[in-house]
């Protein structure tokens, strides 16, 4: 399994960032063995679009979940057609958001819960 996790920074301890389209970088996590790939998201200043954008790069890494804060439409609907499970994660490092899903206590995100073009 490999759960994509928006953040901050390119480790564990870094801090997340509620916006799918919008983070720094995506953290690809094995939550079994917490081995991880940290991608740049180069969508992040794009104009329109980044949320499909970066949809489209994660979905090529093979990820089964995603962790994030909000998504939005356009994104969400890719998203879902791949069968990627996503779930709310409201703060912390990426290996508290990890650990939140192993234990889980994420909430379900079932349809888009942002507008879009929102910046950081």
């Amino acid at each position: 399994m490999k759960i994509c996790v928006t953040s901050k920074g390119s480790d564990l301890d870094a801090p997340t960032v509620p916006h799918f389209g919008r983070c720094k970088f995506f953290l690809i996590v094995d939550p079994d063995t917490m081995e991880f790939e940290a991608i740049g998201n180069n969508q992040g200043s794009a104009s329109g679009g980044a949320g499909v954008q970066a949809a489209q790069q994660v979905i090529g890494k093979g990820i089964n979940v995603l962790v994030t804060g909000s998504v939005g439409p356009n994104a969400f609907t890719l998203l879902e057609s791949e069968g990627i499970e996503m779930n709310i994660f409201s703060g912390g490092s990426v290996k508290e958001a990890i650990d939140a899903f192993n234990s889980g206590s994420l909430e379900s995100i079932d349809a888009p819960n942002s507008a879009g073009k929102s910046r950081r």
